[in-house]
This record gives structure tokens, C-alpha cells and sequence, in this order.
């Protein structure tokens, strides 16, 4: 299934984000997953109505989702499994960037919190102290899941730091 959905594959990546843009990378893709978390879109009808999208765009992309296991079909609806429903964090923080960088007029949709009323919002955290006031304060570090030859490419980059030119 993976890079069905753009019918592209990042196999030379060894990175989450690029396997991740694989299975939900394009719009369609993301738009419908947002009405399927916010809107309780569960039909193919509610999602083509609700978004205009093509019958055979929508069809390839319910079908992609349900052999992703983001979705499961459940007679003639599409649930989002556990899969699915976690990617709603991804889903809030790219609603924030989109209010910052792409809504002159303000936010279009608020999120709130069903049980207390409170708006519910993305953060950046430390795990220990909480903090992280600017993405320069975040490194990134070869995983378990990095082969040994990238994990070796990447210390004697960083051993090596490239020389500015002037």
C-alpha cells in the first residue's frame, strides 16, 4: 500500500515523515481524514458531498485508507480505526500553522475539548522539563529503526560540519 497514495515512494528516505507522506501525503488525503476525525463523516456520500472531491479520487483514496488500516469499512461506512484517529495531533498542529501563515481573517475552525469546553491546541514539549521555546532547541538523532551505514554517514557529518564559504 505504500505509495499508493501518490503513487510515489520515497524509498531512498529513511525518515517517518516521508512514509507517512506515502499513505496521507496527498490533499485529498488529509481533507478527508480532517472530516472523518471533526465532521463525523463515515459515508462515501457524506465525503464527496462535504468536499466536492471526484467519485473515482475519493473511491481510491477510502480504498488506500482501508488497506493502510487507517480506515475499516463497516457496511457502507468508513471508520477510522485507532490508526486513523491518531493522527488527529498531526491534523490540530497543521490547523495551527495554516491559522498563523494562511487565515488573514482569523481561524476558521476552533477546537475544543467535549468534556471541559477548553481549547485544545498542539504543542512542541520536552518529555522532561516541558519546555521548548524555539524548533532550534529540537535535534534530531539517528532512531532504533536507522541503518547502521546512514548512522555512520550522519556522526562523520557531524564530526565534519561543511566549512562556510564567504
Amino acid at each position: 500500500m505504500l505509495g499508493g497514495m501518490l503513487g510515489n515512494t520515497y524509498e531512498s528516505e529513511v525518515c517517518s515523515i516521508a512514509r507517512a507522506l506515502e499513505v496521507i501525503g496527498e490533499r485529498w488525503s488529509v481533507l478527508i481524514i480532517r472530516n472523518a476525525l471533526f465532521a463525523g463523516s463515515t459515508r462515501f456520500s457524506d465525503f464527496q458531498r462535504s468536499l466536492g472531491i471526484a467519485t473515482n479520487t475519493l473511491t481510491t483514496r477510502l480504498d488506500g485508507f482501508v488497506a493502510a488500516g487507517i480506515m475499516r469499512r463497516d457496511g457502507h461506512e468508513y471508520l477510522l480505526t485507532d490508526k486513523g484517529r491518531e493522527l488527529a495531533p498531526a491534523l490540530i498542529a497543521l490547523t495551527e500553522w495554516g491559522d498563523r501563515w494562511a487565515a488573514p481573517d482569523g481561524p476558521p475552525i476552533l477546537y475544543r475539548h467535549t468534556t471541559c469546553g477548553s481549547d485544545v491546541g498542539h504543542r512542541v514539549v520536552c518529555a522532561t522539563c516541558g519546555q521548548v521555546a524555539d524548533p532550534a532547541e529540537v535535534q534530531a538523532l539517528p532512531g532504533p529503526g536507522m541503518p547502521a551505514e546512514r548512522v555512520e554517514r550522519m556522526a562523520a557529518r557531524r564530526s565534519n560540519p561543511p566549512i562556510p564559504t564567504a
